[in-house]
């Protein structure tokens, strides 16, 4: 008898120390949810500047990234985060309610982007090049769409930008414009000016074959209302609501690795503007 519960207990100790090499393990691991296919910014092989950023946050964690992949965008939050298949989402508007945010790691905004040789360059939404331009790629739902009917073009350019829809889900109707797609359009000469969201396009101004000039849009744009158009926004991570835990040790980690994440960001070619005094953080 002395012998079986000898075998047993130490078969219950062995059972024991591999749970607790199990739960080692995930917490050795940094479960961040990764889009398919959302470049520049992420993918599945990993070639996004997110990709790049998940791997600094994680070795300043001694982490390993364990990458859990979505389709969708609108589904992200509910589907994968709060649903604990992934923990950290990288690139997360800052002070989103859905979540808790990080303190933000950059600061961006919208671009003009001209062909550097023959079209002036535009930083203004009043300027001539944008009146007299016949084909000016942006996409739908973003700011300069609403400075585009400010200005009295977007009518204008309705069926154009019907042209450059690069994926329709006949399933749930998830449009996707390419932003590669509407760099092309002007590096191409098919369209005078883009004005697109910085980060986004930067990796496509960079590597365009035509010489292209991409100028911020200054964050002091109002509707024919007076209403303020806002076009410098702030990227933080984010967890779960109930996550404060890592979202702590996430503020950390920015804080140690934020010369690498900068060296980065501008390696990618991404223009970056100063914090506001009022930092916006989800509490």
């Amino acid at each position: 008898m002395k012998i079986q519960f000898f075998v047993l207990s130490a078969g219950l100790f062995l059972m024991a120390g591999c749970g607790s090499q199990t739960v080692m393990a995930e917490q050795q691991t940094l479960k961040v949810c990764n889009a398919e296919n959302e470049m520049p910014y992420a993918n599945k092989k990993g070639e996004g500047f997110e990709n790049k950023l998940a791997e600094i946050i994680a070795d300043e964690l001694e982490r390993k990234v364990e990458w859990v992949t979505w389709t969708d965008p609108r589904y992200l939050v509910r589907d994968y985060l709060d649903k604990g298949l992934c923990d950290v989402v990288i690139g997360m508007d800052a002070g989103d309610p859905r979540v808790l945010t990080t303190k933000p790691y950059y600061r961006s905004g919208y671009v003009f982007i001209t062909r550097a040789n023959d079209t002036p360059a535009v930083d203004q939404w009043d300027s001539e090049v944008l009146q007299k331009a016949e084909r000016i790629a942006f996409v739908p739902g973003t700011p300069p769409e609403v400075m585009m009917r400010a200005i009295g073009r977007y009518n204008d350019m309705f069926n154009y930008m019907q042209e450059l829809v690069g994926f329709k889900s006949r399933r749930n109707e998830y449009i996707k414009y390419e932003t590669d797609k509407l760099v092309s359009e002007v590096s191409s000469g098919k369209a005078e000016v883009a004005a697109l969201w910085g980060p986004a396009a930067a990796r496509y101004v960079k590597a365009s074959a035509t010489p292209l000039t991409m100028s911020l849009i200054p964050d002091n744009n109002t509707r024919a209302d007076g209403e303020k158009v806002g076009f410098h926004y702030s990227t933080s991570m984010a967890v779960r609501k109930d996550d404060q835990a890592l979202l702590t040790k996430l503020d950390k980690a920015l804080e140690n690795r934020m010369d690498d994440i900068t060296q980065t960001l501008k390696a990618e070619g991404i223009p970056l503007v100063e914090e506001p005094d009022q930092v916006l953080v989800s509490k």
